[in-house]
């Protein structure tokens, strides 16, 4: 089964503690302090791996965490580094913030490593605390804790042409003809389950990759059919080819499937419609001599807009070399680097400093106020209109200790907090 996205739990290594200890040898009755320093907690690591063409692998194993730093020992011993975790993904793989649907990384192009969480610091030893007025200190710093996160994988194939249109029009017969690629085929509706890749080879070192795109039908933009699971590989692509069956075998019109196909585009992402289109007017072999012309109807409506229209057959092979070739042409014209999206999500809003500072204030009877960089940062990256965000607000003032600034503030049940332009009610 073909799998293109998961949602998985990562969590980088806790940096180790730092070692309280004396010198204690003959001869050295007042030794001082040779507490070592904690390891380094290890990192969450996505890599890309060539061999993945899929997220199977993910969906038997969903938690992910990285080793922790060893604390540190006498005599200056420094813990050991926790290990670092390395996670191998398909080319192609987007790695979004679970809670928010932010980008933290696009594993494409020259991004093929890319340290997602990183492991805590460790902790000073009490070796680094002896001053001239404490000369044994009894105390170390405790080794920084973790990041965590839960992430979506998303996998969107990397083309330069995505072959979209209605399910049995032959979008994978022309792609066994024109590549490599083998996709399975037969008379009945999504017979095309997954999407395909192949190299169509031009000669002359021209060339470029294709996909075909299942699923598409009215609706798919809400999730009708396989359209919803599929229309996201569409975006990677610079040109698309509608295939559409022209000689009309089931009854359907290639006209107003080409619109049809056009809107779930345009529902999905706008930006779909700006991309180079083709038409690839298809079973051209099959149409009635004595009917209406077709591909007349077909350029006559589109050729007027700049979308070229093509007469082929994926079975004889009929009019499929200048298609290609005006495909080629296309594509010559554009940037050969692949499309990448770019970071969305800050990774450094994940360890909010608890030596940033805040306050609170009383600002009348009922009204309460707290602010500062600490509460700043943390908003930042908090999306309070969900269930999710909201719990790790509340969870977040308890753990910072400002539930307890406000209740020793005189807070009681029912009074309000303002928090840079949001209120709230306080109840325990």
């Amino acid at each position: 089964m073909f799998a293109d996205s998961a949602k998985i739990f990562i969590k980088s290594g806790k940096g180790g503690d730092g070692h309280v200890s004396f010198r204690r040898e003959l001869y050295v009755p007042n030794g001082g302090p040779d507490g070592g320093d904690g390891g380094r907690g290890g990192d969450i690591i996505f890599v890309v791996d060539k061999g993945l063409n899929t997220l199977t692998d993910f969906r038997h194993v969903r938690k992910y965490v990285a080793t922790n730093g060893q604390e540190g020992g006498k005599r200056r011993c420094h813990g050991k580094d926790g290990q670092d975790l390395v996670i191998k993904v398909p080319e192609g793989t987007i790695i979004k913030d679970f809670e928010t649907g932010k980008i933290i990384a696009d594993m494409s192009g020259e991004n093929k490593r890319e340290v997602i969480l990183k492991g805590g610091c460790g902790g000073n030893g009490n070796m680094h605390y002896a001053t001239a007025t404490m000369q044994v200190p009894k105390y170390a710093q405790p080794g920084q804790a973790g990041q965590e996160l839960w992430v979506l994988l998303e996998l969107k194939v990397i083309a330069d042409v995505g072959l979209v249109g209605f399910p049995n029009v032959g979008k994978s017969t022309l792609l066994s003809r024109v590549s490599n690629a083998r996709p399975k085929i037969a008379n009945y509706h999504f017979t095309t389950l997954n999407p395909h890749l192949g190299v169509v080879d031009l000669g002359d070192g021209g060339g470029f990759v294709m996909a075909d795109i299942p699923g598409l039908i009215e609706g798919a933009s809400e999730g009708i059919g396989l359209g919803h699971a599929f229309l996201k590989h569409i975006e990677r692509t610079k040109v698309l080819i509608h295939m559409v069956d022209a000689a009309s075998i089931e009854g359907r019109d290639p006209v107003g499937d080409i619109r049809a196909i056009n809107e779930e585009l345009g529902k999905h992402n706008p930006a779909l419609l700006a991309k180079p289109q083709v038409i690839a007017a298809n079973k051209m072999d099959a149409v009635a001599m004595d009917g209406e012309d077709p591909l007349s109807r077909i350029r006559e409506a589109f050729e007027k807009d700049g979308i070229r229209v093509f007469a082929i057959s994926a079975v004889s092979g009929q009019g499929v070399k200048a298609l290609l070739g005006h495909v080629q042409g296309l594509l010559q014209d554009m940037d050969d680097a692949p499309t990448v999206f770019e970071r969305e999500f800050d990774l450094d809003a994940l360890s909010v400093s608890e030596s940033l500072p805040y306050q609170v204030e009383k600002l009348e009877e009922g009204v309460y106020c707290v602010e500062g960089p600490r509460i700043e940062k943390m908003l930042g990256y908090t999306n309070l209109d969900s269930e999710k965000g909201f719990e790790f607000f509340q969870n977040f003032l308890k753990k910072n200790g400002i539930l307890e600034d406000l209740e020793r503030a005189g807070i009681e049940e029912g009074d309000t907090v303002k928090i840079y332009g949001l209120e709230f009610d306080y109840y325990k």
